[in-house]
């Protein structure tokens, strides 16, 4: 990898591009986050700053004589970055520059001390996507010093080759970093990419208004468009507008991204229009313990018995035509579903018949995690399950009767199948090779919070 897309992908870091849901979802990128990219950063930015320097033309006392001059090192003592109020990101760079002059009768090393400052500013661009750009450079100089192994060489001619090596330094130090800016803006337009949530379900980031920076922390809206078939996920009513508070999550922690409760509206709308949260419980006559056959029913419902003078196999259509709701409060979240659930059996030509249906309420701890760049969830069922009898073929239903049974056969393969979809997790969005490290997830009153260091892997 080429050292300018090394070192933009680190400064990708301070760049505010964690985000979720549709429309409110703040993302902030803390001061603590700068001391790591300029920890990692000073290796390959060393290599991005490798600058050749032309032959210069020195003079013997008869003629001018190209002279070659070759870089032997670059080492990076001082890598500082800072946030710049409702502007970006101030870099300060000290750069020692190791060169070796040859010239006759014998070459000379010197190293010359460079201090590089310079302004990105953070906007957005016009595909919403975060724009950086350097408004300002400035290069300041110290003097060089001769290495004690080099020959005695005349102030004069010494000058000479100090004014020639900071004249290119000064044409092109500045233009190595804003051509490495340039790089990043390649790189994070990626961001507005699809992101596949299902087999048939993608999920789409951008930002939707300019950033705001303070001395602290650089924090965006993000806006995460959820599709379906190719067709965005749209809430039946508008959001409203999210504002992530000051000091919550963790204490000095990289990464604070706050989601509002939106997003999981979004979420679970899409799950619902999938039909992902649609499920067939079925039973094998076989198993010794297996409750779903009309016999086991045929004793609750004397009408079943009836009809089903044999043992039958039994199958619950378990159907969401309401939007799962879930609910965030302080250190808690839950989830409601509402189901409604057909109860057939196999009659004699193997065709199904219907014997009843139920409307269900389930009630449902949510417990959120962070893991591979997705927020992913698991629940659990909170008391009794809810139900009411919608429809029968078979007479009088006595639910208080029922309800023991509907309640061990339809509890775990609910919960089993809601599991396995909430654990594919939702894609956060993630720079490349950017991961999360020991992310903590902090539910709040209509929103979550994810505190969260971050790892520049490659």
């Amino acid at each position: 990898m080429a050292p300018a897309r090394r070192v933009g992908l680190l400064l990708s870091l301070l760049l505010p591009v964690v985000s979720a849901s549709m429309p409110g979802t703040v993302v902030r990128l803390n001061r603590a986050v700068l001391s790591y990219v300029s920890e990692i950063g000073k290796a390959p930015l060393q290599q991005a700053l490798n600058i050749t320097v032309p032959y210069f033309l020195d003079w013997n006392g008869e003629v001018h004589q190209p002279t070659r001059i070759q870089t032997l090192n670059i080492r990076v003592p001082h890598f500082h970055l800072k946030f710049v109020a409702d502007f970006g990101v101030r870099l300060l760079v000290a750069a020692n520059f190791t060169f070796k002059v040859f010239r006759v009768p014998e070459p000379l090393e010197l190293t010359l001390p460079v201090v590089v400052l310079a302004d990105a500013h953070v906007a957005q661009g016009s595909i919403g996507t975060p724009v950086v750009s350097i408004s300002a450079c400035f290069l300041l100089f110290s003097n060089a010093n001769v290495s004690d192994g080099s020959s005695s060489v005349a102030p004069g001619p010494l000058a000479l080759v100090q004014k020639h090596v900071r004249a290119v330094l000064r044409n092109k130090l500045c233009l190595s970093v804003s051509n490495l800016v340039q790089g990043l803006n390649v790189h994070l337009g990626t961001l507005i990419g699809l992101k596949p949530v299902g087999p048939e379900s993608q999920i789409r980031y951008s930002m939707i208004s300019v950033p705001n920076i303070t001395k602290d922390y650089i924090s965006l809206d993000i806006n995460a468009v959820l599709f379906l078939l190719g067709k965005p996920i749209v809430l039946p009513v508008d959001a409203t507008p999210f504002v992530l508070p000051l000091h919550v999550g963790a204490d000095g922690t990289m990464a604070t991204v706050g989601l509002s409760r939106d997003l999981f509206d979004s979420v679970l709308l899409l799950l619902q229009k999938a039909g992902a949260l649609n499920l067939d419980i079925t039973g094998q006559l076989e198993s010794g313990d297996n409750l779903l056959n009309t016999s086991v029913l045929g004793q609750l419902i004397p009408e079943v018995a009836r009809w089903f003078p044999k043992p039958m196999p039994v199958a619950l259509k378990v159907q969401l035509g309401a939007t799962p709701v879930v609910t965030l409060h302080t250190h808690n979240a839950t989830l409601q579903l509402q189901p409604f659930v057909e109860v057939r059996a196999v009659a004699s030509n193997s065709a199904f018949r219907s014997l009843f249906s139920f409307d269900m309420v389930v009630n449902l701890s949510l417990q959120l995690s962070v893991s591979k760049l997705k927020l992913r969830g698991t629940t659990s069922v909170l008391g009794d399950i809810q139900l009411a009898v919608a429809s029968s073929n078979v007479g009088f239903i006595d639910t208080d009767q029922v309800h023991p049974l509907m309640d061990a056969v339809f509890k775990k393969p609910l919960l089993d199948h809601l599991n396995a979809l909430l654990g594919m997790g939702i894609a956060l969005p993630n720079v490349v090779n950017l991961h999360y490290v020991d992310p903590e997830v902090f539910v709040y009153e209509g929103y979550v919070v994810i505190s969260s260091g971050l790892l520049y892997q490659r």
